[in-house]
């Protein structure tokens, strides 16, 4: 599967700062738990290319 196949999973997301100076990124889908920690630096890089592809998002014609 690729990143345009749609799928029926329902997932929760939770971003913030840790104790520990990361940035984590913690997705929960059913009993899957998955905790993503980066480092600020990463983080900043990440927020960037959320960013990008929001904007070429935009730019797509809805189907």
């Amino acid at each position: 599967m690729g990143i345009n196949d749609e799928r029926d999973v329902e997932a929760n997301m939770q971003i913030g700062p840790t104790d520990q100076g990361m940035v984590r990124l913690f997705i929960e889908a059913g009993s899957v738990e998955i905790p993503m920690d980066f480092d600020p630096d990463e983080a900043m890089e990440i927020a960037d290319e959320i960013k990008a592809a929001a904007m070429a998002a935009r730019a797509v014609k809805p189907r």
